[in-house]
Formats: structure tokens, C-alpha cells, sequence
């Protein structure tokens, strides 16, 4: 395989064909001019051509030199050009910042932290995927996730979202008014209640605590299972059971009374949302984001 060139000699080469002299180009570089002389002959010897004509009076280009020096100095301006874009979008954020997460988190903890956010940075796409699975963020090329502080992997960096979850029990008037309104945690055995499946293939179990901190944790074993907390709001909406869900999905509903909160004093909360990364070397444009996130405005 052929040995790559040394670059820095082809650039001290064209440096010397633009100013026409070894001592010129020795001073603008600030080096040695014996070293600019060294490495301009290692060249033409590496090379097997003589690129420059020199005399006592002037220094001029051979053919080959001519063309070696047009076709150089126009891919080290290329470089340079690469390397000014690089430097403006360091100073403004472009590109594209991908963060999985649950629906319902892209709803209540993402997208309102994130308003304005576009109008400040136009260059950057921003793509919310929603995802109820664990996923692995670096194998699947995502800049970040969100989960429950619980949930998140050893080595990841994270920022938390918002405070402690708050759920609810809840449950349509109808349903209530067909088979009772229940007191205790206990009393859930004998609902239909909605089963929230985890990404793990689980069912997640209800988590309950009267005010000795006693716990009770129920399973549901009802008909309906889903893997969304927005289905298993409608479910519930629509008179086929008793849900759990995060509080703040429901409020609205509980506001008109299409949904009745159940057994709230019992009701414990899950851990508080982080987004986590891997790394701290990122991107600008997810700098920008993470940003945003921390103070709402970037600043």
C-alpha cells in the first residue's frame, strides 16, 4: 500500500510558490527557512520530479510544479473552507438531535420545556420518536432517552425533567355507578382493571401506601391490556375498567367528571423523568438542547 504524503511539506511548497522564495515563505510560516529548503527538496526526491527552478535571483515553477501547485492549493482550500463551516456550526447549532421517548412524556415533559425552542435555533430538527421499550440509545443512534430515575443504566449522564410522578386511580362515572366505588387498595381484587404491559413483557404492578407506610402492590388480571397509557385512558374513558396513570394525563378529564379519581390518599408516586446521554462530548445542536431544557431559554 502507498505510503501517504506528508502534507505539511506540500503546503510549505505551495507556500514558497506563492511568495516566490524560500526566505519569504519561511517568515510568513515562521519557521527555519533551512527547513522550508529541506523539505521542498524531500519533496522533488519523494516525488522523483523537480518542482521549482531555482536560481541566484528568483524561484520559478516547473510544469510539474505548476500543476502540483494548482491542484494543492485549491484541496487545501477546500479544507479551509470545511474547517470555516465546521467553526460556524459550532457557534450555530445545527443538525439533527433524536431523544425516544414514551408518548405520553413527549407530551407532558418535553414539549412544553421545549417551546420557543425552534424559533432560536431554525437549523436544528429536533425528532421526538415514541418509544415504550428500552432501547439501547447508543446502538440505535439516539442523542438521548427519557426514563424513571430508577430505570436509567450505569455510566449514563442525566438531567432531570420534573419532580416525582404522581399517579392516579381512575375510573369512567358509569363504571363506578355499575360496580362500586373502592375503599382500599384491597378492594381493587374485585375490579376490572386495566393491565399496562412494560417493555420487559410484564404487567405493571399498581403501587399502593396508607399513611403508616404500609405497601400493597396489585397486579391487574382484568381483560384489557395495553402498552399506552393513552389506550388505557380511553379504556377507562369508555367504561371497560379501572386505570393507573401518570396524574397529570387525566387531570382535564377529572376536571369534567368523565373520569373519577379513586383511592388517592393510597396512591404512591414513581420516580421523577430524566433525560439521560452517554457522553458529554456532543454535539452542539444537542448542547443547545440540553440547554434549553435546563433553564427554558438556552441562556
Amino acid at each position: 500500500m502507498k505510503t501517504r504524503e506528508n502534507y505539511n511539506d506540500i503546503y510549505l511548497f505551495i507556500t514558497v510558490a506563492e511568495t516566490g522564495s524560500f526566505t519569504q515563505a519561511a517568515n510568513r510560516l515562521d519557521i527555519a527557512q533551512s527547513n522550508v529548503s529541506r523539505a521542498v527538496s524531500a519533496l522533488e526526491e519523494r516525488l522523483g520530479v523537480r518542482l521549482l527552478v531555482r536560481t541566484t535571483r528568483k524561484i520559478a515553477l516547473t510544469q510539474a510544479g505548476e500543476m502540483l501547485y494548482l491542484r494543492a492549493k485549491n484541496a487545501f482550500e477546500r479544507i479551509d473552507n470545511s474547517l470555516n463551516l465546521i467553526d460556524n456550526w459550532r457557534e450555530t447549532p445545527s443538525g439533527v438531535v433524536r431523544i425516544t421517548a414514551a408518548q405520553y412524556v413527549i407530551d407532558k415533559a418535553l414539549l412544553p420545556k421545549l417551546v420557543g425552542f425552534p424559533e432560536r435555533y431554525p437549523d436544528i430538527r429536533i425528532e421526538l420518536l415514541s418509544e415504550n421499550r428500552f432501547i439501547n440509545i447508543i446502538d440505535e443512534h439516539f442523542d438521548a432517552g427519557v426514563r424513571l430515575g430508577s430505570d436509567i443504566a450505569d455510566g449514563m449522564i442525566a438531567l432531570k425533567l420534573d419532580d416525582e410522578m404522581q399517579m392516579a386511580t381512575v375510573a369512567s362515572p358509569d363504571y363506578l355507578a355499575q360496580h362500586g366505588i373502592p375503599k382500599t387498595p384491597q378492594d381493587l381484587a374485585g375490579h376490572s382493571c386495566i393491565a399496562y404491559q412494560l417493555q420487559t413483557g410484564g404487567i405493571y404492578a399498581w403501587e399502593f401506601q396508607d399513611d403508616k407506610a404500609n405497601t400493597y402492590r396489585h397486579k391487574p388480571q382484568g381483560q384489557w391490556v395495553f402498552s399506552d397509557d393513552y389506550l388505557a385512558i380511553t379504556a377507562a374513558l369508555n367504561g371497560w375498567g379501572m386505570a393507573c396513570v401518570p396524574l397529570n394525563m387525566v387531570q382535564e378529564y377529572l376536571k369534567n367528571n368523565r373520569l373519577i379519581r379513586v383511592l388517592s390518599e393510597y396512591n404512591k408516586s414513581l420516580p421523577a423523568l430524566y433525560l439521560y446521554y452517554p457522553h458529554r462530548n456532543t454535539t452542539p445542536a444537542f448542547r443547545a438542547v440540553l440547554e434549553w431544557l435546563k433553564t427554558g431559554s438556552g441562556e
